[in-house]
């Protein structure tokens, strides 16, 4: 492959002071947000609510983060949640099969995360393939493997849930509900995963490439980067991201069922947006998913504590959020 020149990989102008005070907007609402419920609930501030809102945040902000490399790119995949609740149910399956060969202990827990991983990849690798190389739009594959994924599951479940041997779910609970240093596992990882992602996007030439194809495909194809490869990439990348957050979440119920990851697609593109990332591509931010997903779930933490809203309006006041933020980022790309 040929160099690309300098004018597809350039980075974006400098913005100007007003614009990074706007930049800050998902963080200045979070903390607005924050105050608010610990004036209304002082259990908001306490240490072991906050340790439930970010843990719950981490599954989804796993997901957004890999979200975030295929929005950046001009892509879509909504196919997140189901792809997780299929690589939940696998894992489940295969591990149970494995504990008369290996045993219940660590080999098979391991054996299980690397079969998730590879799930998790070779969805992605089918999903990147047959949009960069087969044309297909991305909106209308991921839709396709929607419906696909979770009904393979259902299959394999029998419509019902599938569990984890009793000996094996026991072992397997400290990667849930351990902790370093009095940190949950799920935390640690998010933030892991997040400072990878960031470093991936922001400060090697793979992420400006992303950018690159996202800002304007047909320039960057004419700047000789090889956007096959760049996009299917992404597309894995996001695949192991679900990967990861489902080998998270196996451990807390034990179990993977039908409506398992339901509507985490919506919840993870719903990170992206509101953290700042540009739904027609070209430009993101990875810490702004960060506090994106967290503030998904501090909206929901609230209405759980205060009586503002019935809990059961909580999809409503997110998608009320979603909108006003897509409305103020109307005009940031035409």
């Amino acid at each position: 492959m040929s160099t690309p020149t300098s004018e597809a990989v350039r980075p974006a102008k400098r913005p100007n002071i007003l614009a990074r005070i706007g930049a800050l907007g998902p963080l200045l609402g979070l903390i607005l947000l924050a105050i608010l419920a610990t004036s209304l609930n002082s259990d908001f501030a306490s240490i072991s609510n906050v340790s439930n809102v970010l843990t719950r945040a981490a599954f989804t902000g796993i997901i957004a983060v890999g979200m975030t490399f295929v929005i950046v790119s001009g892509g879509i995949d909504l196919s997140v949640g189901s792809l997780a609740a299929l690589t939940a149910g696998s894992m489940i399956l295969i591990m149970n099969s494995l504990i008369p060969t290996l045993g219940s202990g660590t080999s098979t827990i391991l054996v299980g995360m690397l079969i998730a991983l590879a799930i998790g990849a070779l969805a992605g690798l089918a999903h990147g393939t047959l949009i960069a190389r087969g044309r297909i739009e991305p909106f209308i594959v991921t839709l396709g493997t929607l419906g696909l994924f979770r009904s393979v599951l259902t299959y394999l479940s029998n419509g019902g849930a599938i569990s984890l041997n009793d000996t094996l779910s026991e072992k397997y609970s400290p990667v849930y509900y351990g902790s370093v240093l009095g940190v949950p596992i799920p935390i640690l990882v998010f933030a892991l995963v997040a400072l990878l992602g960031g470093l991936l996007l922001n400060r090697t030439r793979y992420g400006r490439y992303v950018q690159a194809i996202g800002s304007n495909e047909q320039v960057a194809r004419y700047a000789a980067i090889d956007v096959t490869r760049i996009k299917i990439l992404t597309y894995v990348l996001l695949g192991v991201c679900v990967a990861i957050a489902t080998i998270l979440y196996v451990p807390r119920l034990g179990s993977a069922s039908p409506s398992t990851g339901l509507l985490w697609e919506l919840e993870a593109i719903a990170a992206v947006i509101i953290g700042g990332t540009a739904l027609k591509g070209g430009s993101g931010r990875i810490w702004g998913t960060v506090v994106g997903a967290i503030l998904l779930v501090t909206i929901e933490n609230v209405l759980n504590l205060t009586n503002l809203f019935s809990v059961y309006l909580n999809a409503a006041v997110q998608g009320v959020v979603i909108i006003i933020v897509a409305f103020l980022q109307r005009g940031r790309r035409t």
